[in-house]
């Protein structure tokens, strides 16, 4: 069931926000007496799985599921209906109506997108409030892996800042440190600025490294497996570990790492307990895994949001969404990276969606796709909301109407630019999926 429930989450929020985005066009259009010829959820490319007309309106759902169009007469689109554009205007056509109401209609759907996930985010910060660790919270610093030394970071280390911004919080200094072009940390005492390296992130990408950077914690044991090796050894819950084979131990990775280099060696372990230090030994089994798991700091911290404290915070929210998205496609499109063999389609997404169905990744989930549909439609590449944006304000500044011709062959290109992407994207989902069985 956790395929099924993976793509009925995909598809249903996918098709919430498709049909939001349309309807932005959608209710514009109908306002200014602009007539809507089709109304479609996903494309119909030769046939459709449902239609039905209701008015002058064709509602229908097509077989191919990459997104969905309302056709508004009089527009040049990517149906390319030059039968009825040959003909003289008619006034509830598109192309009679006043630049500023083309404008309006065209910004409609990125708009709708936008105050969804702005609504989406201010309902979850106003329920569940904004969780996460302080920055300043990590009193032991940070533990790396090999891909995080590799950026230039070392364990220990106390994050400032990322780019000269402060960072408030944890998860969001590992995201600007992806993103990034230099760290500021504390390391033994002084402060120092760390160039982050197109080659750091190119392993980090390659090796899909998410936890390059985590908190260091002191080597308390939370648990310990019954039946284990710790729990013959006589470890339990709330002991300290101090030493391994008189080897002196302060953090959980120091012991980890010492346990993980001796399998079938024996340890000597003191452990501090109830004020008294015990000596225990246990030999390490060959998976080098004794059996207990740490005892995690609570660093966490909760802000609490009222409902009209929710509103701005959700603006907020949505804005620094987007930031990070538009920060993601200078990380894109360094080659020296590699970020590109990641961008994840359909496919991919999928890949994301939890097994079991989560209400609060759902909502979550939305509101993000929401923000990357409302930013992807918006740049200015022809075949595009964008691309319909960028003529209509060359035409409302310069006085002048691109002509039917130059809007046609921009429709042409945006739209050869789209499909090639499309096919790099899907190409990439499949390669990624082969890659598995190689």
């Amino acid at each position: 069931m956790g395929l099924v429930t993976q793509i009925v989450m995909f598809v249903i929020i996918i098709s919430v926000l498709v049909i939001l985005h349309e309807l932005g066009h959608f209710l514009p259009a109908k306002y200014f007496k602009t007539k809507v010829e089709k109304f479609y959820l996903f494309f119909d490319v030769k046939f459709s799985l449902f239609k039905k007309k209701i008015g002058e309106t064709e509602y229908g759902i097509g077989w191919l599921p990459l997104g969905g169009y309302v056709k508004i007469a009089g527009m040049i689109d990517e149906s390319m209906d030059r039968e009825q554009l040959a003909k003289d205007p008619e006034p509830w056509e598109f192309r009679s109506k006043p630049a500023w109401q083309r404008l309006i209609i065209m910004l409609g759907g990125v708009t709708v997108n936008f105050l969804l996930a702005w609504a989406i985010y201010s309902m979850l910060l106003y329920r569940h409030g904004d969780t996460y660790i302080p920055a300043d919270n990590l009193k032991y610093g940070i533990l790396v892996d090999s891909v995080g030394q590799q950026l230039g970071l070392q364990t220990g280390d106390k994050i400032l800042a990322v780019d000269g911004k402060k960072s408030r919080k944890f998860d969001k200094a590992r995201l600007d440190i992806l993103l990034g072009d230099e760290v500021t940390v504390e390391r033994d005492g002084r402060e120092i600025t760390i160039p982050i390296s197109d080659e750091g992130k190119a392993t980090l990408f390659a090796t899909q490294g998410i936890n390059f950077m985590i908190y260091r914690q002191k080597a308390v044991i939370k648990e310990v497996r019954e039946n284990s090796v710790a729990d013959e050894a006589g470890i339990q819950a709330g002991d300290q570990i101090t030493r391994v084979n008189g080897q002196a131990i302060e953090f959980w990775n120091d012991f980890t790492r010492v346990v993980q280099a001796s399998p079938g060696k024996e340890l000597r372990i003191s452990v501090l307990r109830d004020g008294r230090t015990e000596e225990l030994r246990l030999t390490v089994p060959s998976e080098g895994l004794i059996g207990v798991a740490v005892d995690i700091d609570d660093l966490s911290v909760t802000d609490e949001f009222g409902f009209f404290e929710a509103i701005p915070a959700g603006f907020t929210k949505s804005i620094q969404v987007l930031t990070d998205q538009i920060k993601q496609f200078k990380v894109i499109f360094n080659s020296k990276t590699g970020a590109y063999k990641q961008v994840k389609g359909p496919i991919g997404i999928v890949e994301m969606m939890p097994e079991s169905w989560n209400w609060t990744f759902f909502w979550n989930f939305m509101a993000m796709f929401s923000v990357w549909l409302a930013f992807l439609n918006i740049l200015p590449i022809p075949a595009l909301d964008g691309g319909h944006v960028m003529f209509l304000l060359y035409e409302m500044v310069s006085g002048r109407k691109p002509s039917e011709k130059v809007l046609e062959i921009g429709q042409i290109i945006g739209f050869v630019i789209l499909v090639g992407l499309m096919v790099l994207i899907f190409g990439n989902d499949i390669w990624n999926i082969i890659k598995r069985f190689l």
